[in-house]
């Protein structure tokens, strides 16, 4: 693994709210380069074990060759199922590092950049059949304002629908390139990278139904953690992080919490210190730490 693939953020941070044990077993959700799994494999002893997931088939190449560690290449909304299949029950922390890979970002032909001229992708699993290409090109006039309203907060969503699909009619848009020339009149110099950045964050999403995933990974982690264990959750857009916070708090993503008899909250978690975000010297090193947060719960 070289620090080039993905520079871990809120390392320290992340690891320490685990509370990691000699003897325990922890999940990495969000392997990626491996940098907060090398770090629990500093903290766990010669019992203890963890496991692995990312469904990039480029993040294979990072595996750590260690007798204790498990790398299961998919994604992290299977994880009670393959959890199972290695015949673990209940584990004792869980961290996941939600977002891009610096190592995706990166690769100009993944099409994840702003930067980069780049064929319309944006798959994390490489083998999935939906791309932005799909996205841009066949999603109905309502569907794809909606994706713009909902992932990408953008004001002018339905216009920017009403341009991709009067576009796309002449000839399929291929480039990421092809669809800033499209998108054009909609990003004024001093705002352009900041709605680009919206734009390409809402067809990503879509591509890899971030926040459903998220849910599906969020609603089995009270199953498999211990009582006692911990969750420790890096979210990178507001979108996500309300989805953290709420479950947190309530056991649920909507509605209010679940109560007893005499209305007292019956909810799976209670949250271990406020929210944590990077210092301005992890910022300086790494400007894609910016926008992190992290929140850690334990299990009632």
């Amino acid at each position: 693994m070289t620090s080039a693939y993905h520079t871990p953020v809120l390392l320290q941070e992340s690891v320490d709210g685990l509370a990691v044990k000699k003897d325990g077993a922890y999940v990495d959700v969000t392997f990626g380069g491996g940098g907060h799994s090398k770090e629990i494999l500093k903290r766990l002893g010669e019992n203890g074990k963890l496991f692995a997931f990312d469904q990039d088939k480029d993040a294979l190449k990072n595996t750590l060759e260690d007798s204790r560690f498990q790398l299961i290449h998919q994604n992290f909304r299977f994880l009670n199922q393959f959890l199972k299949f290695y015949g673990i029950q209940e584990v004792d922390g869980i961290l996941a590092d939600f977002g891009v890979s610096s190592h995706q970002f990166d690769s100009a032909n993944r099409g994840f950049s702003t930067r980069f001229k780049a064929d319309l992708d944006m798959r994390m699993n490489q083998e999935n059949e939906l791309s932005a290409f799909q996205v841009v090109n066949s999603y109905p006039l309502e569907t794809l304002t909606a994706v713009l309203t909902d992932y990408g907060e953008l004001r002018n969503a339905k216009n920017m629908a009403k341009a991709i699909v009067g576009a796309r009619e002449a000839s399929p848009i291929r480039t990421t390139e092809a669809l800033k020339s499209i998108l054009r009149s909609f990003l004024p110099k001093m705002r352009e990278n900041k709605i680009l950045a919206q734009i390409y964050q809402a067809i990503r999403i879509e591509v890899n139904q971030e926040l459903e995933v998220l849910k599906e990974f969020m609603v089995q982690t009270p199953k498999i953690l211990k009582k006692g264990g911990r969750l420790s959750i890096i979210s990178y857009h507001s979108l996500e992080d309300r989805l953290v916070k709420r479950f947190i708090r309530d056991g649920k993503f909507e509605g209010e919490a679940e109560k007893d008899f005499y209305g007292r909250k019956q909810v799976p978690f209670q949250k271990v210190g406020g929210l944590i975000v990077p210092s301005s010297k992890e910022i300086a090193k790494n400007n894609r730490a910016r926008s992190a947060k992290l929140r850690i719960a334990e299990r009632l």
